[in-house]
């Protein structure tokens, strides 16, 4: 044919399909990439929530709390990971500190900061007239160990008094008891020899862990307490423990309601304490 002459119809189709069908291939190319970022980047983002120890920064979250007066204001964190409680009249005194030093039950899982232990403790103090920062320094999951080696770093807030609660992790994980035993008496001689005063919060497991070992458990805080002559709380649970209204779904951590009973238990040991301090001047 000559130069002029039409081109084949069929020929002409063939090759636009076919530069169609490329075109599709690149684009299926890219869709099936899309579709795996889409499909593995929530998954790994799911996995991270799960494993513990995703993060590699540990969770030494602390809050300040105030007390004085009937009410507390909060105010922007003071340090990386930490929030703050404070009194409008409060701001820049100087008052002696209490430490809540223990896991999540001081921590506060699962309730608003103020609604947690220490908060409340914070917000009671100043209602019975006695002025203190209380500093929440629970870490979820943490153990005797744990705690021991957060003990430096406890002193550092220079508390006058310290509120010790831990142990519960080391018993539900069917930890040693020798081994329970000698961490908190290591975290009580590292506080006295501070000068901190301390006071033991004793702990109680579920009965299906055996009666040997439910006991056993319980009484070495009752040992502890004597042998250092400290002040005891002798369940820091009291009254919230297996109480489905004041527990959260979990059974195992109070509700806000649950705290105000705690910080009922708390008070009992910590008053009369804070009474012969303030007679001290």
């Amino acid at each position: 044919m000559g130069k002029g002459a039409r081109k084949n119809p069929m020929k002409e189709m063939a090759r636009r399909l076919t530069i169609e069908i490329r075109q599709l291939d690149i684009w299926g190319k890219f869709l099936d990439q899309a579709l795996r970022i889409v499909i593995i980047l929530p998954a790994s983002v799911l996995f991270c929530l799960i494993l513990p120890g995703c993060d590699s920064q540990e969770d030494t979250s602390v809050s300040h709390i105030e007390s004085q007066g009937n009410n507390s204001h909060a105010t922007p964190p003071r340090e990386s990971g930490s929030s703050s409680f404070r009194q409008e009249d409060g701001k820049g005194r100087n008052l002696p500190r209490i430490v809540a030093f223990g896991d999540s039950l001081t921590a506060g899982l699962g309730v608003a900061p103020d609604e947690a232990y220490p908060g409340q403790l914070a917000r009671w103090l100043g209602e019975q007239g006695f002025e203190y920062e209380v500093i929440n320094a629970g870490v979820s999951g943490d153990t005797t160990a744990g705690g021991l080696r957060r003990v430096e770093w406890i002193l550092k807030s220079q508390p006058k008094l310290v509120i010790l609660e831990l142990g519960a992790n080391d018993g539900l994980r069917g930890q040693p008891l020798q081994e329970t035993y000698k961490n908190l008496n290591a975290i009580i001689e590292g506080l006295k020899a501070e000068g901190v005063i301390v006071v033991l919060a004793g702990m109680r497991l579920p009965l299906n862990y055996g009666d040997a070992y439910t006991q056993e458990f319980s009484n070495l805080f009752v040992q502890l307490a004597h042998e250092h002559k400290i002040s005891f709380i002798p369940f820091f649970l009291e009254g919230v423990a297996t109480n489905r209204q004041l527990n959260q779904g979990d059974g195992l951590h109070p509700t806000a309601e649950g705290y105000s009973i705690v910080v009922q238990n708390v008070w009992k040991t910590l008053q009369p304490i804070l009474k012969e301090l303030a007679q001290e001047g």
